[in-house]
């Protein structure tokens, strides 16, 4: 089979091949961004989750690997996650007193700073990519950068230089032994969640669908106006107890019982 015969590769195979070029170096560069293990391997797995559902989309995106990449940072930047009690927990620090000292800087850093450096310095971008990966200007990520540079090289002098920098982002990134899952693990985790998302979807929708019938069935189908709240009359005489009936009252009632208990008879008026 020639070059030109060679068969195209699978969604999956296609995916899985990214995920072997990205995601060690990745897990890695998130763990400097945040300075958690549990976090850079959970930011890494849901960008490529997330990458897997769109694979359409990333599949023919210029760079997928800056996709994914942007994607992860954005999670592992969230401020949410300080809510989280699993991630308030101490990690053990790094063994080397030097390693320590320069992810401790970094970790002083503002997040925007934070990921100008390791994008520019740790990743190798060039200003423009950095910026537009950043979501920023030119200049602000200039800005970022210049700054975040100033603050590295105050607290550790022996790093002012931009190639001595980058050279130790990436000695720290490659101390740390860290991990991702397997792709196979990352898309079958990424199916599940997608299948979960849209049972609920769908039994939402019945919900709201439900809800909007019952509705429809009991509401009114005209105006009813509230009733009014009660209000005292003022002026009105006390109402009076009935006595003992005199004796012209008590003949007329004698009569009146009499006359009806033999029919529906008229009454009819008697003149004296």
């Amino acid at each position: 089979m020639t070059q030109d015969q060679v068969a195209p590769l699978t969604p999956a195979q296609a995916f899985d091949a990214l995920y072997a070029f990205c995601a060690p170096a990745l897990v890695r560069q998130t763990f400097l961004l945040t300075g958690r293990r549990l976090l850079a391997r959970e930011s890494v797995e849901r960008a490529f989750q997330l990458a897997w559902q769109r694979w359409p989309e990333v599949a023919v995106d210029r760079d997928p690997a800056g996709w994914v990449r942007a994607t992860a940072y954005e999670y592992a930047l969230s401020p949410w996650h300080e809510f989280r009690p699993l991630l308030r927990r101490r990690e053990p620090p790094l063994t080397d007193r030097c390693d320590r000292a320069l992810l401790g800087v970094l970790l002083e850093l503002p997040p925007s700073y934070r990921r100008a450096l390791l994008l520019y310095d740790g990743v190798g971008l060039d200003l423009p990519e950095t910026a537009a990966e950043a979501e920023a200007s030119t200049p602000a990520a200039a800005h970022r950068l210049l700054h975040a540079r100033e603050a590295v090289a105050a607290r550790l002098p022996e790093l002012a230089d931009p190639s001595a920098l980058n050279r130790r982002l990436a000695e720290l990134a490659s101390a740390e032994r860290l991990h991702a899952p397997k792709s196979l693990t990352v898309r079958r985790g990424g199916e599940r969640k997608t299948r979960f998302w849209t049972r609920a979807a769908i039994a939402f929708t019945a919900a709201l669908i439900g809800t909007t019938a019952l509705a429809l069935r009991t509401a009114p189908t005209h105006y009813e106006p509230p009733v009014p709240p009660g209000a005292i009359v003022q002026g009105v005489p006390p109402r009076v107890a009935l006595g003992a009936l005199s004796q012209a009252e008590a003949q007329l009632r004698a009569k009146l019982r009499g006359a009806t208990a033999h029919g529906p008879e008229r009454l009819v008026p008697q003149t004296q």
